[in-house]
């Protein structure tokens, strides 16, 4: 058994890819439609045949009311690695990405949170 996808609630499919494809760097793999939505995944370009990301829509109330509670909470979605996440965040910044945390070091690897304007916060650690 393997993870070859896992996914984050979004609040706008088209505004979604746009983030996590021109800002992020990801690459789009796959889109469906699925009824009203899509089925829609992107992919790290050093790694098009691993894990997928399913930008899923957030439209069952369960799913609106649990990632707005998570990002009220300050939680992060999910997370992404990064070789140097102090190169990563100036990268970032300088494409508008607005930082909840700025990168720090803790027991562990260096963190850093953002918002990915879809509705959730994402994390990134250098690893």
């Amino acid at each position: 058994m393997k993870i070859k996808l896992t996914s984050v609630f979004v609040d706008d499919q088209a505004k979604a890819l746009r983030f996590y494809t021109e800002v992020l760097g990801f690459v789009k793999k796959t889109d469906m439609p699925v009824g009203h939505d899509r089925w829609l995944t992107v992919v790290s370009p050093e790694g098009p045949d691993d894990i997928e990301l399913l930008l899923e829509p957030n439209g069952h109330p369960a799913a609106a009311a649990y990632q707005k509670a998570i990002h009220e909470a300050g939680i992060p979605a999910t997370a992404f690695a990064v070789d140097d996440i102090r190169k990563e965040h100036e990268r970032l910044k300088g494409l508008g990405v607005v930082f909840v945390a700025a990168p720090e070091s803790t027991q562990g690897p260096a963190v850093a949170t953002f918002d990915d304007t879809c509705g959730n916060l994402i994390q990134l650690f250098e690893g």
